[in-house]
């Protein structure tokens, strides 16, 4: 899937996800992320849709066999736990999909850093 599809399929994503207030979408590395007041909370990379989790929520994908976002590097397979695939359900039925994605924004808030910290790291970044 190429970035102008996953962005297209972020866009209909957002749209249904209308409920949530103004979702952006951004271009993600290959892809396309969800964005709502700034937060990242889930996105698409080759056709599948990837929502945020923490120590709260990722039970509840594992207990569905949901695999982790995972990519190739040269040195081997890298896994982001902090993304698990969005469940099957979840494509196919609007009100399920934002039970799931208030979940995932929720997890994103949770595990968000203080802006502050942000800050600190922006500046230390361009010294």
């Amino acid at each position: 899937m190429t970035t102008q599809l996953a962005l297209l399929h972020a866009t209909e994503t957002a749209d249904s996800l209308g409920a949530m207030g103004k979702i952006e979408v951004k271009k993600f590395f290959g892809g396309a992320g969800l964005v709502l007041g700034g937060v990242y909370f889930g996105f698409i990379m080759k056709g599948t849709l990837y929502l945020r989790t923490d120590s709260e929520t990722r039970p509840r994908f594992e207990a569905l066999a949901l695999a982790p976002f995972s990519y190739a590097t040269r040195a081997g397979r890298v896994t982001v736990a902090s993304y698990y695939e969005a469940p099957a359900e979840a494509r196919e039925d609007a009100h399920v999909l934002l039970d799931w994605a208030r979940e995932a924004y929720a997890a994103a808030l949770r595990t968000r850093r203080p802006a502050a910290a942000r800050a600190r790291r922006s500046r230390t970044a361009l010294a």
